[in-house]
């Protein structure tokens, strides 16, 4: 029994990483492939069935728009779209916060996380893995004494969800490990450990040549 149990562990963590991976990745396709029109599909086009074809579809178009919105055109044209949204009530809300939230994100010259800290959450003496993602808004930092930050604290193995905190800046430990590897290490659950970080060599001065005065 102990055979079979302990090869059969080492066998699912060999699999199960690899069937999740795909999963995500076929779950994935599928929902960007079923965001094309029914006549804008290959049987409707070409008459045969081609596997991938909405996928590039929908990728290609993401690329063209991107394109297109990159000149002067374009940037007028999304503005003025992003406009007309701004003026419906619902769409407005639903809009405007998931733009925020990719532009944070997905933003080449931004950072969703700054930084990893470290924090006492959920209650004083138990620490867990928190990222600063910046100060609170104007209105709020001027009810609050004190110099305080936001942080994002990601649950696991899922960080994707979390609780956002307004804490004092004195409260936070600050963390040398990059944001990356504080990722890995809250996904993981603690046992994926972020490498201990090794301080530089000493440098020691070169030996006085056979003759020198000591300085």
């Amino acid at each position: 029994m102990r055979f079979f149990k302990r090869y059969f562990v080492t066998g699912l963590l060999i699999w199960l990483p690899l069937v999740i991976t795909v999963w995500v990745l076929v779950t994935l396709a599928r929902t960007l492939g079923s965001l094309v029109p029914s006549f804008l599909s290959p049987e409707v086009l070409f008459g045969v069935a081609i596997p991938g074809f909405e996928l590039v579809l929908v990728l290609l178009v993401i690329l063209v728009t991107g394109l297109f919105c990159a000149n002067f055109i374009g940037r007028a044209i999304l503005s003025r779209w992003e406009s007309l949204l701004g003026r419906i009530p619902l769409v407005r809300s639903i809009y405007n916060s998931v733009k925020q939230v990719s532009d944070t994100v997905f933003a080449p010259n931004g950072q969703a996380f700054r930084q990893a800290i470290l924090v006492q959450y959920p209650r004083q003496g138990a620490w867990t893995i928190g990222f600063l993602t910046g100060a609170p808004c104007e209105e709020i930092a001027g009810l609050l004494a004190g110099d305080y930050i936001s942080v994002y604290v990601p649950t696991t193995p899922n960080p994707t969800s979390g609780f956002f905190l307004m804490m004092p800046r004195a409260d936070v430990q600050v963390l040398d490990m990059s944001v990356e590897t504080a990722l890995k290490y809250v996904v993981s659950m603690g046992v994926v450990a972020p490498p201990a970080l090794t301080p530089p060599p000493t440098v020691r001065p070169a030996p006085a040549a056979d003759g020198d005065a000591p300085q």
